[in-house]
């Protein structure tokens, strides 16, 4: 099959190769994908140019979401069948070192989700960690419907669902973005109030949008840049669901602001989460998927043999919506 992949991380026009690897067989409890797109989120260019951890294995097929049909299924498959069309997370993760930047993947049956037949394969890759990430940072506690629910960075790729899924579940949504067109975003995905933080006042919109109570629940794109503003927002009895930290990685936890307000710390990475916790969120997706028109926005569109530029695209982060690359050419 044709492939890319790194040996050694660092940039990506210097490490990332593209060439031929053996096409994987699907072992026990496995499906083989035959993958049509490739999504690259930030936390696949990061781990290729180091800034995660060091290298893990002696080779890495980068990208962990994607879309394609199932074209070969393990002993012991229950849930899908060839020519079934797919979408699936968690690719280059949970030990395993081959992602999707290839034409074909094998993994777990329970990270592959039947992919709606109205979708696009590339709208379908842009589901995975950012579609599961926004449900777990919403429902991991519960239904939200009658709360107020504040999703920071309402246009990013995890913070674009969020919102479309907080709707959904019938939650009041305010979406905090950093420009006029980001905010135009946050609007059409769904967001009842959508404030620019660079030349607003986010406390004050925020509370009186709420009538002086503070919101229900925080989806949380950066913790350690956040956390001093957000403390003024929460309600009683309130949560912040975090799922990245970008500008300060080890910053303070106010643990006293957080007990006075009874405030709920939540912080979670999708591959650690429980498998029923998962299934119950790749369920609640299908049937978001199926009930409406959603929104996907498609940053990009990059060749397998262009992979390197999908990263470089991402790197850039000027764009909105997930940027893919398309397997099959």
């Amino acid at each position: 099959m044709k492939a890319v992949w790194y040996e050694r991380t660092g940039p990506a026009l210097e490490v990332l190769t593209y060439g031929e690897m053996p096409t994987p067989v699907a072992g026990p409890g496995e499906v083989r994908v035959r993958l049509e797109a490739s999504g690259v989120n930030p936390a696949d260019v990061g781990r290729r140019g180091g800034s995660y951890r060091t290298l893990e294995y002696p080779r890495v097929i980068p990208n962990s979401d994607g879309a394609g049909i199932v074209d070969q299924v393990g002993d012991g498959v229950t849930r899908l069948q060839a020519g079934q069309r797919v979408w699936l997370f968690n690719g280059q993760r949970n030990g395993r070192a081959f992602g999707t930047a290839a034409e074909y993947i094998t993994l777990s049956e329970h990270l592959v989700t039947p992919l709606p037949d109205n979708l696009s394969f590339a709208a379908g890759a842009t589901l995975g960690i950012p579609g599961m990430t926004a449900w777990c940072c919403l429902y991991c506690d519960g239904p939200i419907a009658g709360q107020t629910v504040l999703v920071t960075g309402g246009a990013g790729a995890v913070g674009h669902y969020a919102v479309q899924l907080a709707k959904w579940g019938g939650a009041k949504v305010i979406a905090t973005v950093s420009s006029a067109m980001k905010a135009e975003q946050a609007r059409l995905a769904g967001a009842d109030l959508a404030i620019n933080y660079r030349n607003e006042d986010v406390i004050a919109k925020v509370l009186a949008f709420t009538g002086q109570r503070g919101v229900d629940r925080v989806v949380d794109v950066d913790f350690g840049g956040n956390i001093e503003i957000t403390l003024k927002l929460m309600a009683m009895n309130s949560t912040i669901a975090v799922y990245a930290t970008n500008g300060n990685r080890t910053p303070l936890v106010p643990m006293r602001d957080l007990m006075e307000k009874c405030i709920a710390l939540r912080a979670l990475v999708l591959f650690a989460l429980p498998p029923p916790l998962l299934a119950a969120g790749q369920a609640d997706i299908t049937k978001w998927l199926t009930a409406g028109t959603r929104l996907h926005n498609v940053a990009g569109q990059f060749a397998l043999s262009d992979t390197a530029q999908a990263h470089l695209a991402v790197e850039k982060g000027d764009k909105l919506g997930t940027v893919i690359v398309d397997c099959a050419r």
